[in-house]
């Protein structure tokens, strides 16, 4: 997730959340079989400016994923990319594959923009940094990856695009001032890609809450889905083994259960491949 009008805009104070990996960790995850897939969910659970909705967004998202994780037959291994000090990012190199979740908008400067970003919520240049160091590893060593909202934002900066730093027509993409935060949006699937696959359909309807998104797509990402406007809504690097990046929210529950799964089940089966080749 990134800000929007569903939250405050301007100068927020920073209230006193603490999420802990006990608060979004699914009690199953201790006792999965010694020899299931392991991933690597990288996500900050400490947002700079978090408000109460957001914190409470963080929790029901990430508990969501994990538990899907589980689910479809993952181990999870937590990666705060918000604690200090940080883990070591080479935790990620053992995993089988890596999932990125939502969280603050990426730092602007990394992409060359120097102006004011309108909206700007929840910058953190260290676990910025940290996840793009993840991410350039994982492509290194041919890994499955599934990036989501900032995950996806983060693997195309990561490869040398940019992001369009504030959509100006933002209501296809997220509630205005006074409304939920996350809504549906019609999402249009590029034929032949890995996300048509997935889901066996030219169109999706997705949960989103974006204020940025894709703009200049890096070298060797494609374009695997657009929003009606014509905003970049996933990407895929079709040379590496699967590299899968959403810019929606399959882990809010108030969307499609099926697609949730669809989508985290394709990822684990590459990372259950893996697992089986070492």
């Amino acid at each position: 997730m990134d800000a929007g009008f569903g939250v405050p805009s301007g100068k927020i104070e920073s209230m006193s959340h603490n999420i802990t990996p006990s608060d979004v960790m699914p009690e199953g995850n201790a006792s999965m079989p010694s020899d299931a897939p392991t991933v690597a969910v990288v996500v900050s659970l400490n947002i700079p400016q978090m408000t109460d909705e957001v914190a409470g967004l963080v929790v029901r998202f990430t508990r969501v994923a994990l538990t899907e994780l589980n689910n479809v037959g993952a181990k999870i291994v937590l990666m705060d990319s918000s604690k200090s000090p940080l883990d070591p990012a080479a935790i990620a190199d053992l995993a089988d594959g890596v999932l990125f979740l939502g969280g603050g908008d990426v730092d602007a400067r990394i992409y060359g923009h120097t102006e004011p970003v309108n909206h700007e919520y929840g910058v953190d240049r260290a676990a910025d940094d940290y996840c793009i160091d993840i991410i350039n590893a994982t492509i290194e060593r041919d890994a499955p990856m599934l990036c989501i909202c900032r995950g996806s934002q983060l693997l195309n900066v990561a490869l040398g695009g940019d992001l369009i730093p504030d959509i100006e027509n933002y209501h296809p993409h997220r509630g205005g001032s006074g409304d939920p935060m996350f809504k549906d949006e019609p999402v249009i699937l590029e034929p032949g890609s890995k996300t048509h696959e997935i889901f066996g359909r030219d169109r999706v309807a997705v949960r989103s809450g974006h204020h940025q998104a894709v703009n200049r797509v890096a070298e060797g990402l494609v374009v695997s889905a657009r929003a009606e406007d014509g905003i970049v809504e996933g990407t895929e690097l079709p040379s590496a083994r699967w590299v899968v990046g959403v810019q929606w929210h399959p882990e809010d529950d108030d969307g499609s259960a099926s697609d949730r799964r669809a989508l985290f089940q394709a990822f684990v089966d590459q990372t259950k491949l893996v697992r089986t080749s070492r």
